[in-house]
């Protein structure tokens, strides 16, 4: 199995538009980036993504164009699902995996599209190109939200998606001891939003859920690139 981090970026992504704080002016000087986060899990020679973030284009060309067999979607916000419609005239549209409550939203923005749906019971496992995969509930107010659970040959890799720390204790149990993690982290230590966790936060539940190693994504342009843990676009791990 291999994982690649399509994307590490927040809804506005970095560079910002029009921003010229130190953060976006160095990555436009080295010309790097935080696309809107997504992953790529590779299995058996079939292509699942994990959410279908507005640059999905971009994310695509750069991984060498794979055909996706299904996508895993953990929320109905914009950045984790606009780029879905990327797939048309490219290939058929793939099967779509996610709970009852986010499928109908989905479904709504997307009420032009045909694609097979597939409701899937949250903490229930699904068994999908070899792997099994156990979408989890977190905290995103007010919408409903999921993290994912994947195992796959004795390894665990876990991802919250965008939620505040104060997640279900089923969730933290199925998050504990993890060989991978993936981390909301929107902020730097000093700011609180509601919805996310900051940094501080991201790495007090990291302590809590003990994995071998973890990284955050979904990173406003606020935090350094070179900060600690933070993941960066196109990083690949293999199983």
């Amino acid at each position: 199995m291999k994982i690649t981090i399509l994307g590490t970026g927040d809804t506005v992504g970095t560079p910002r538009v029009g921003c010229d704080c130190g953060v976006c002016t160095l990555a436009t000087e080295e010309g790097r980036s935080r696309l809107r986060t997504s992953f790529l899990i590779e299995n058996e020679g079939n292509n699942i993504l994990i959410d279908t973030s507005p640059d999905l284009k971009e994310q695509l060309i750069r991984t060498g164009a794979p055909k996706i067999g299904a996508v895993l979607w953990t929320h109905a916000h914009y950045d984790h699902i606009a780029g879905f419609n990327e797939f048309y005239r490219v290939q058929d549209f793939p099967p779509a995996y996610t709970p009852e409550k986010v499928m109908n939203d989905i479904s709504g923005f997307f009420h032009f599209l045909r694609f097979k749906k597939n409701i899937v019971e949250p903490y229930e496992p699904l068994i999908l190109f070899g792997m099994e995969i156990t979408f989890v509930t977190v905290n995103h107010p007010p919408i409903d939200t999921y993290g994912i659970v994947i195992r796959y040959n004795g390894k665990k890799i876990g991802y919250t998606s965008d939620t505040n720390p104060n997640i279900p204790e089923r969730t933290v149990e199925e998050l504990m001891n993890c060989d991978l993690l993936f981390l909301d982290a929107l902020m730097l230590p000093d700011v609180h939003i509601g919805k996310h966790m900051n940094i501080a936060e991201a790495e007090d539940l990291a302590q809590k859920l003990s994995p071998k190693e973890y990284y955050f994504v979904h990173m406003s342009h606020r935090i350094p690139m070179s900060y600690p843990h933070a993941a960066t676009d196109f990083m690949t791990f293999e199983f």
